[in-house]
């Protein structure tokens, strides 16, 4: 598949998909968001890819809505704002629910909405330089859809402090919230996330990933005793499932095994 605005690679098992309009500091557009998509759902259907790596080209990681794409928007009707939001609803929502782990490798300030795609992201690592936040009541918008994904992320009262104020963070702040993973230097960070994408493909059980990451999404929204009973069904699944046969027989044979 071609595209115009991401470029999309796969090498051991980790596809790399990168925002590529450095011109435009890798601001959204309803083409690139099409093209997300595309990529995302390339990724999750390809049986060679466990691992997604999404990052940057140049100095920042995305800096939101591009402005020629937000003064279109102005001339949109209700429903046509509609149809739009609901596309970068979509790219949320699957990048949160693909079955497979998805890496943000945040080398530049993450702004608005793209600080909304690192936030669904399942692990994410910045450098220090990075500045982070949703800017979007700055400008009289609302950072809608990235809120439904940021109060569970790290809670309502720290959500409340981001999305109204609209201020930018640092990355050793984002850490400290609970916002990103972890804080990486710039000469260090490519390699770092390389390491723990090879570690993830060879050291954990792809359906492992995939029930345990389906199981932190929605085990919020299940009361205490469903949420309980979800799991011990998940355990039970899994003990019948080929990968587990394979990991336990390996451990009781004190076996490594290479997933």
């Amino acid at each position: 598949m071609a595209f115009s605005f991401i470029t999309y690679e796969v090498a051991d098992r980790i596809a790399a998909i990168t925002l590529n309009r450095p011109e435009k500091r890798n601001a959204l557009n309803g083409a690139m968001v099409a093209e997300l998509r595309n990529a995302f759902r390339q990724a999750g259907e390809d049986e060679a890819v466990k691992v997604i790596v999404l990052k940057g080209n140049g100095e920042a990681f995305c800096a939101g809505a591009d402005l020629e794409y937000l003064q279109q928007l102005q001339q949109n009707n209700y429903d046509e704002n509609l149809a739009d939001s609901q596309e970068l609803m979509q790219l949320f929502l699957e990048i949160y629910q693909l079955d497979k782990i998805v890496i943000a490798q945040v080398e530049g300030h993450a702004i608005a909405g793209g600080c909304g795609i690192m936030t669904v992201c399942d692990l994410s690592y910045a450098v220090p330089e990075a500045l982070m936040g949703y800017t979007e009541v700055k400008i009289g918008f609302v950072p809608a859809l990235v809120a439904v994904f940021l109060v569970r992320k790290i809670g309502e009262g720290r959500a409340r402090e981001m999305l109204l104020t609209g201020k930018l963070i640092t990355a050793q702040k984002a850490m400290d919230q609970g916002l990103i993973t972890e804080v990486v230097p710039a000469s260090a960070i490519a390699e770092h996330v390389h390491k723990v994408a090879v570690s993830l493909c060879t050291e954990a059980a792809a359906n492992s990933l995939k029930v345990t990451k389906h199981l932190i999404g929605t085990v919020l929204d299940l009361p205490i005793k469903d949420g309980l009973g979800r799991a011990a069904e998940l355990n039970a699944q899994t003990r019948g499932h080929e990968e587990c046969k394979r990991g336990i027989a390996a451990f009781l044979n004190k076996e490594k095994i290479k997933w």
